[in-house]
C-alpha cells in the first residue's frame, strides 16, 4: 500500500462495477494524477451469468473469474473488506484478511459492493441451503449433485437412495430456471454412468413464490421456460414458498413435503447489508440513493452503481413511469461503471458531471444444452426468440460481455472443446477438505501408559 501525496480514488468492491470502473479510470486518467485502490474480499472477480454453466461443467471455474491485480496493475488492490467509512474525514477502516484493522484516507469514492442472496427466517435454511453468487458456491454445487449420484448408486437403503436424487430449488429469476436446466443436464448425463440410477429415478422441484418463472423475458417465455422445463421432468410449483427445510425435510407452503439433500436457494439479492455503516443515503430496500448522474445523493464525491444502486431510469421515466429504476443486471452494471468512471475523472478535474441513461436491449437466459429464450428489443419492436438460437444468441451475447479477452479466448475454447468431446462427470468433492486424508495419516497416536502405572493400576 503506497503512501502518496496523490489524491486517492478508493473503489470498494471489485465486482462487475468495481472491476470495469477503475479500469475506465486508470485509462482516462493522467500519468501521476491519482492513486486507485480497489478493495474487496477476494482477489478476482466473478462473471456471475456464468455460474449456471460452470455448476454444469460446460466451462472451467477459472474461466469464469478475473484476476484483479492482473486487469488492474496500475491499481493498488487490497485483499479485505471496507466495515465503516467516517465521510467528515474521508478515512475508510479497512478489515483485511489477516492482520488488525487500520484507516485509509480518500478523496474520491466509489461503492460498488453488489448484491447478497435475499434470504428469509426459514427454519433449517442456514444449515442446507446452497446459494448461487459466488464461484466457490457453483464447483460446490457440481460437485455436491454428483456425489448425490454416487451416494445413490451405492446404497441399498430407499430412504437414503429418494432423499440424495431429490433436488430442489426455490426462486424462478434467470438464477433458478438457468441452474435448474444446467444441473438437470448434468445429471442426466452422468446417470448414463451408473449401473443403478436413471433420470427417472429422480426428481427436480422448482419452487417460486411468484405465478410466473423468467419474469425478465416477459410472460409468453417465461411461459415457454416452465412447458419446456416440465417437459424434461421438472416439477414447477408457482405461487408458493418453503416454510422449513430442517435436516433436509422440505415443507412447501401448498402442502408438498420432501426429503432432498439438495437445497439451492436462488430467491433474488438485496444490497450488501454493510451499506448501512457507511452512512450514505438508503432508498426504500437499502440501495444508495443515487442521481443520474451517479452521485450519491448529497455528495459530490462519492458515486456508486450496480446491485448496491438505487439509479433513476431515465428512458423508462421519458415513456411515463415516474419511479422507473435501473433493474440490477450486467447489462446495466457495464454501462454504468463506464459513465461513473468517466464522471470521477471529471469531478476530479472539475468539469460537470453526465446523466446516465441506458434503454433495456433485452434478455437472454440459457436452459441447458442448446435450449434457451431471448427477448431482443430494438426500438419500439420486441423479438422473442426459444430454442437453440436463443442459446445461441445467450451465449454469444455473455461471451462477449466477458471481461478480457484473455477470459473469452478460454470461455470460447471451453465451448469449443465441449462440442466433441463428452460433458466430465467427476466429482471433486474431496478438495473441499484437502487435507483431511493427510491428517488421518500423520495425526499423533495416543501415547501408550507407561508399564509402572499398569502394574499399579492392577495391584489397585
Amino acid at each position: 500500500m503506497s503512501t502518496t501525496e496523490r489524491p486517492r480514488i478508493l473503489v470498494v468492491g471489485g465486482g462487475y462495477v468495481g472491476l470495469y470502473a477503475a479500469r475506465r479510470i486508470l485509462k482516462k486518467m493522467r500519468y501521476g494524477e491519482a492513486t486507485v485502490t480497489v478493495v474487496d474480499p477476494r482477489s478476482y472477480m466473478t462473471y456471475q451469468p456464468f455460474l449456471p454453466e460452470t455448476a454444469a461443467g460446460n466451462i472451467s471455474p477459472r474461466h469464469v473469474v478475473v484476476p484483479l491485480r492482473r486487469v488492474l496493475p496500475k491499481a493498488e488492490v487490497l485483499t479485505g473488506r471496507v466495515t465503516t467509512i467516517d465521510q467528515d474525514r474521508k478515512v475508510a477502516s479497512i478489515a483485511p484478511l489477516v492482520g488488525e484493522a487500520y484507516e485509509l484516507p480518500f478523496d474520491y469514492l466509489v461503492v460498488a459492493l453488489g448484491a447478497v442472496s435475499r434470504t428469509f427466517p426459514i427454519p433449517g435454511l442456514a444449515e442446507q441451503g446452497i446459494g448461487m453468487k459466488g464461484i466457490e458456491e457453483a464447483i460446490g454445487l457440481r460437485n455436491h449433485v454428483l456425489e448425490q449420484l454416487d451416494k445413490a448408486d451405492s446404497t441399498t437403503d430407499e430412504e437414503i437412495r429418494r432423499k440424495a436424487l431429490t433436488f430442489v430449488f426455490v426462486g424462478g429469476g434467470f438464477a433458478g430456471a438457468e441452474t435448474i436446466g444446467e444441473v438437470e443436464d448434468l445429471a442426466r448425463d452422468a446417470a448414463k454412468y451408473y449401473n443403478n440410477v436413471s433420470r427417472e429415478d429422480m426428481r427436480f422441484i422448482l419452487v417460486d413464490a411468484a405465478d410466473k418463472i423468467l419474469p425478465e423475458v416477459g410472460p409468453k417465455l417465461g411461459q415457454y421456460g416452465k412447458e419446456h422445463l416440465e417437459s424434461r421432468g421438472v416439477e414447477i410449483y408457482l405461487s408458493t414458498s418453503m416454510d422449513s427445510c430442517v435436516d433436509g425435510h422440505v415443507v412447501l407452503k401448498n402442502g408438498l413435503e420432501v426429503d432432498s439433500n439438495t437445497i439451492v436457494w436462488t430467491a433474488g439479492v438485496k444490497p450488501n447489508p454493510v451499506l448501512s455503516r457507511y452512512g450514505l443515503p438508503l432508498g426504500p430496500r437499502g440501495h444508495v440513493d443515487c442521481a443520474p448522474t451517479l452521485q450519491v445523493q448529497g455528495t459530490d464525491y462519492i458515486w456508486a452503481a450496480g446491485d448496491n444502486a438505487q439509479v433513476p431510469d431515465l428512458v423508462g421515466r421519458k415513456a411515463g413511469n415516474e419511479n422507473a429504476w435501473c433493474p440490477p443486471n450486467a447489462q446495466h452494471a457495464l454501462r454504468q461503471a463506464k459513465v461513473l468512471g468517466d464522471n470521477v475523472i471529471s469531478g476530479m478535474r472539475g468539469f460537470p458531471q453526465k446523466d446516465y441513461s441506458h434503454g433495456n436491449k433485452g434478455a437472454v437466459a440459457g436452459l441447458g444444452l442448446h435450449k434457451g429464450v431471448a427477448m431482443i428489443v430494438m426500438g419500439k419492436m420486441k423479438i422473442k426468440v426459444k430454442g437453440r438460437l436463443a442459446w445461441y444468441m445467450h451465449r454469444g451475447y455473455h461471451g462477449l460481455a466477458m471481461p478480457t479477452w484473455n477470459r473469452k479466448v478460454r470461455v470460447f475454447a471451453d465451448w469449443t472443446l465441449g462440442m466433441f468431446l463428452k460433458r466430465e462427470v467427476v466429482s471433486l468433492g474431496a478438495m473441499e477438505h484437502p487435507r483431511e486424508e493427510f491428517y488421518e495419516a500423520a495425526k499423533p497416536v495416543p501415547a501408550a501408559k507407561p508399564k509402572a502405572e499398569k502394574t499399579e493400576a492392577k495391584a489397585s
